[in-house]
Parts: structure tokens; C-alpha cells; sequence
């Protein structure tokens, strides 16, 4: 494998996990956001209160 072709791919690779990255760290901060606004307690329904898991 030439050298370009390698630093090709690791130039791609850098990019997925960079993305990856992004995804996974917006989706973090999307969760803390709903947990500040619910108080920091996950609501239950009505029907889950009534029938036990």
C-alpha cells in the first residue's frame, strides 16, 4: 500500500470518528437536557404506576 493511499485512509477514518464523536456527544447532551428539565427524574405513566414491570 503507497503512502498516499494510507494517509488517504487514515484521513477518512479521522473523519468517521470525529463524526461519531459529534453524534455521541450531542446525544449526551440531549439527555442531560431532558433530565434538567424533568427535574432529574424520569416520569412514569399513568399505566406504568398502576401495572408493575
Amino acid at each position: 500500500m503507497g503512502p498516499e493511499l494510507q494517509l488517504q485512509m487514515i484521513t477518512q477514518r479521522t473523519a468517521e470518528l470525529r463524526e461519531q464523536a459529534d453524534n455521541h456527544r450531542l446525544a449526551r447532551e440531549a439527555q442531560q437536557a431532558r433530565k434538567a428539565r424533568s427535574g432529574g427524574r424520569l416520569r412514569r405513566s399513568l399505566l406504568g404506576k398502576i401495572i408493575p414491570a
